[in-house]
């Protein structure tokens, strides 16, 4: 096997992910999404198949695999047309940060539950004055004795009506040097003090985003994941499946917006040939091919080095995954709109409404720009200008 080319499992492991979707699919995701409803029969049974909990340890429910199996499960969900975002945050996010930093005990009290969907969990770091800047962030935690209240705010947090818990970024004064530094804390979301409120957005999807505040929230000692002096070690390993899973979400959009507009090629005829025979529709299509394969075969180098334990170099490759294939499924889903005409702005082809949740890829979880500017700096030894 080429080192170049996923392994015989993972392919494997592909296959049977996309064939689960299929019996799902786009029109099924978008209807649930339209209604209100919820895709939760789909994520229980991603997970009853053993896919949502791969890359848990099999001591806990879980498949035993990396980062790159699980991001291999969220990319073929994505090119069914069935994109599950809160598999970026419960299994990648908060699975990878306490499998790697929590005590026995919270692993056994929280793993379990990712692995089997019966425990999503949500990730709150993002605050209204903060946005990118981590080191911004003003969510207090104060030690009261043997517990914690934590107060502030955080914005734009997916899922919080589907979650038990929230794995949450606050800052506390360092007894030692006085200085603040970040600390996770798992907030159960029917914690007094611990309110929710729901963002209206114009994209279609069954996930939500949240505003929540939180207002004197008790914890107990054990609510702290990993060390009080980790600091942003503990944090970033979180983030580079982030990244990955991202770029992973991203892609499956984009192989799924290329394949419509590929068999729509084919089939739709104009003055007497399909109009895929003409050069000015195959060369974007072609084009989209190429920059997804590239974002893909970067991606595969991110979780590889993720794997690894290479936090550094996976860093950068993340970093550059999840920009290039956010980037490549904003003009896959442009070019598919254009491919169907008038066509691509109906209902009944269903490809206008990824105009939205692609761009948000160049947004979320982390600017085009913060990207640029990481490697600007990391990379190249630009000074740095933010």
């Amino acid at each position: 096997m080429s080192t170049f080319e996923e392994t015989e499992e993972r392919r494997e492991l592909r296959k049977a992910v996309a064939g689960l979707a299929s019996r799902y699919g786009r029109e099924w995701f978008t209807e649930k999404a339209r209604s209100g409803e919820k895709t939760t029969e789909l994520w229980l049974d991603v997970a009853k198949h053993g896919y949502l909990g791969v890359n848990v340890g099999e001591e806990y429910g879980g498949g035993g695999g990396g980062i790159g199996d699980i991001a291999a499960v969220c990319e073929e969900l994505a090119a069914a047309g069935c994109p599950l975002l809160l598999m970026v945050v419960s299994p990648a996010i908060c699975g990878t940060v306490i499998e790697r930093f929590g005590t026995a005990e919270q692993k056994q009290r929280w793993l379990p539950g990712i692995a089997d969907g019966t425990g999503t969990m949500a990730f709150a770091i993002t605050e209204p004055d903060a946005g990118t800047n981590t080191h911004a962030i003003t969510t207090s935690a104060t030690k009261d004795g043997d517990s914690y209240v934590l107060n502030g705010r955080k914005v734009w947090i997916s899922g919080v009506d589907e979650a038990e818990n929230v794995l949450v970024v606050a800052r506390m004064k360092d007894s030692a040097t006085g200085r603040l530094k970040p600390v996770l804390f798992v907030v159960p979301t029917d914690a007094p003090g611990f309110e929710a409120t729901v963002i209206p957005m114009e994209i279609v999807s069954p996930e939500k985003q949240f505003s929540v505040f939180l207002d004197d929230v008790r914890l107990g000692a054990d609510a702290v994941v990993g060390s009080e002096d980790g600091g942003l070690l503990q944090l970033f390993a979180g983030l580079n499946p982030e990244r990955i899973m991202a770029a992973a979400y991203s892609l499956g959009l984009a192989r799924h917006a290329l394949d419509r507009a590929v068999a729509y090629a084919k089939d739709r005829s104009v003055f007497g040939v399909p109009i895929g025979t003409h050069q000015a529709i195959q060369h974007p299509l072609a084009e989209s091919y190429m920059e997804i394969e590239s974002a893909r075969l970067m991606n595969q180098k991110a979780a590889a080095l993720c794997d690894a334990g290479e936090d550094e170099k996976a860093g950068e490759a993340a970093n550059i995954a999840k920009y290039c294939a956010a980037e490549a499924a904003c003009r896959a889903v442009d070019r598919a709109v254009q491919t169907h005409g008038g066509a691509g702005i109906s209902s009944e082809h269903g490809i206008a409404g990824l105009l939205v949740a692609t761009r948000a890829s160049r947004i979320a979880p982390v600017t085009r720009e913060m990207v640029l500017n990481y490697v600007a700096m990391h990379s190249l030894g630009l000074p740095k200008s933010y």
